[in-house]
């Protein structure tokens, strides 16, 4: 037996379960109480590491947030420690920017490993001992069949496999055999290595899985050392092994795996007790399909501009987007951990946003559709500045100023020739409140050929600054605007759902069919208030009436629009308690 050592990170914490660090969470789901339980039993000696093993061959997205949460959050509550390893077993796609933007997401996110990164391809030459090992001892043979022989006779639920021709080869055999893929005798696909394990087993993982493929193709950390890779099964639970960590935990979709990992674990000589997998329900989000596959589709045809696109629901496309990765921790945290998948509505995900944003964004005033409106009754050069609140919900933000003269810009929308019934913004004849500005009153306006307004004249009433007038009278509707003299120009990104289906993909579709083709709306023409030219890459601003908008992360001229300022989830929390309500009623009926 070969062991290629690898010193542990991990110093075992000396009190245990009671030893948490950071008091982030005390949620008492199952894999917490089971780490407790394994604790109080003197399990791993009451050591506790995790690890976080995304595979480079893409960008982290939402649903790996839910996984680096747990387990990094396990870590510390018991005084334990997370590893980041890529499992980085198939050179197919695998690239160093990936691992470089897993690396930069995972710290935005505001996580940090308990070690530098580590790699499967770290534990090449060890894995490979190994397999010699199963080998010798008759538990893996050299197949010469091809992956679709292979994959039929894998059989079925319900239906029997079939056994290789050459699963009775003798040890000796399978070891020349192996050695010789390892040493380029034979060409990509002509031979692989599997486990001899049992070919009538129901669960469909035990049926001589394949542990080595051969593939002429170059690492992007080994280069050109190896032409043969191992499977992530076979990879996976042997490099949790070598790392020393006590709980693996993986999404449900990895049940049926558990066994082939014990199966690995069990036939091996550990240096320690080896490690245990737990199974949880992954991210389930409407409108959102969690899958790289799908992702790296969107990219290649072109349907988005990149993994970063602000409709992407990787992590770089919501830094993006705006969204602050507390109201992303605060989210999956609120999810939490179960043992039966569901789906969760996106509004949630964009409730914990938008909380998080009220809090903390400053407020700014911008057109996105501009009208002009000249105000008639200005003195002539007269300019005033005037003091607008930062943020409402935070004092210490304080105020600002901003230019006030006889031209300026107001939201079309905001003006109605014609008004229809229950319109109170301002139209002929009616009155309203700029925000932090006067009361005016519209009386006149150009239309363009089409007959819609051009430009817009209004009257202003000079004791109304601020919003008070001496009589105390009021109006119905408060709008916003921009200085035309002062204003910036700028863009703006307006984004709806990039599927427009609730679950993309339900029923065996292809998940591109419900690709949403009006996902985004630019608005090359806006006029911005003009401190708005000062604001930060990534900063979030609220544009005041219309939503939380992020500055872009190359151009400062551009915003994404984060979350609209309407609570939906709210919506639907209260349309959940009416039909609970209704449903309690027929009950008592």
């Amino acid at each position: 037996m070969h062991w290629v050592s690898t010193e542990n990170p991990v110093d075992a914490p000396k009190d245990g379960v009671d030893d948490r660090s950071s008091g982030e969470s005390t949620s008492t789901d199952f894999i917490r109480q089971k780490v407790v339980a394994d604790n109080e039993s003197g399990r791993f000696s009451q050591r506790v590491q995790t690890r976080f093993p995304p595979e480079p061959n893409g960008y982290l997205h939402i649903g790996h947030a839910k996984a680096i949460n747990l387990n990094f959050s396990i870590a510390s509550e018991f005084g334990g420690t997370c590893n980041l390893r890529f499992d980085d077993t198939n050179p197919d796609g695998e690239d160093q920017e990936f691992i470089d933007g897993i690396e930069e997401d995972l710290a935005w996110l505001g996580y940090e490993p308990s070690a530098p990164a580590l790699y499967a391809s770290d534990y090449f030459e060890q894995l490979y001992h190994w397999a010699e090992s199963l080998i010798e001892r008759g538990l893996a043979y050299v197949d010469d069949q091809d992956a679709e022989t292979i994959s039929a006779q894998r059989g079925g639920f319900g239906k029997p496999g079939i056994e290789s021709p050459h699963r009775g080869r003798t040890p000796e055999e399978n070891l020349q055999l192996f050695r010789d893929m390892r040493d380029g005798r034979y060409g990509d696909g002509e031979k692989v290595l599997r486990a001899k394990i049992d070919m009538q087993s129901e669960n469909m993982q035990l049926r001589d899985p394949i542990m080595y493929r051969i593939k002429r193709m170059a690492h992007h950390r080994t280069g050109d050392t190896w032409i043969i890779y191992p499977t992530y099964d076979w990879a996976h639970g042997q490099s949790d092994a070598i790392e020393g960590v006590t709980h693996s935990l993986c999404t449900l979709e990895f049940t049926d795996n558990r066994a082939l990992y014990d199966w690995y674990l069990s036939n091996l000589e550990l240096p320690a007790e080896q490690p245990e997998q737990t199974e949880y329900a992954r991210l389930g989000l409407t409108y959102t399909p969690m899958s790289k596959r799908v992702f790296a589709r969107l990219v290649d045809q072109g349907i988005v501009d990149g993994w970063d696109d602000p409709r992407m629901p990787t992590l770089r496309g919501l830094r993006r987007r705006g969204y602050p990765p507390v109201a992303i921790r605060d989210f999956v945290d609120k999810v939490g951990i179960a043992r039966t998948n569901s789906t969760t509505e996106i509004e949630l995900l964009e409730s914990f946003v938008r909380t998080e944003l009220n809090r903390t964004a400053l407020r700014r005033m911008a057109v996105l559709r501009p009208l002009k409106v000249i105000i008639t009754n200005w003195p002539e050069g007269d300019e005033r500045l005037l003091t607008a609140i930062n943020n409402p919900e935070d004092e210490t933000a304080g105020t600002r100023t901003v230019a006030f003269g006889p031209e300026l810009w107001i939201e079309q929308d905001d003006f109605k020739l014609e008004p229809p019934s229950k319109y109170y913004r301002l139209s002929p004849g009616r009155e309203v409140r700029l925000r932090a500005g006067f009361y005016i009153t519209a009386h006149d306006a150009d239309t363009d050929s089409d007959g819609n307004p051009a430009t817009v004249y209004c009257t202003y009433d000079p004791e109304s600054e601020g919003g008070s007038t001496p009589d105390g009278r009021k109006v119905k509707a408060t709008i916003h605007w921009v200085s035309a003299q002062y204003a910036v120009g700028g863009t703006v990104n307006l984004y709806d759902r990039l599927f427009s289906h609730a679950h993309p993909g339900e029923g065996g579709a292809d998940p591109l069919d419900s690709v949403n083709p009006n996902s985004r709306e630019t608005l090359a023409d806006v006029r911005l208030e003009r401190s708005l030219a000062q604001v930060q890459p990534g900063q979030v601003v609220q544009f005041e009436r219309l939503g939380y908008f992020a500055v872009d992360l190359d151009d400062p001229r551009v915003f994404h629009r984060t979350v609209g300022l309407r609570d939906e989830w709210a919506n639907i929390q209260k349309r959940q308690q009416k039909q609970q309500q209704n449903q309690q009623k027929q009950r008592k009926r």
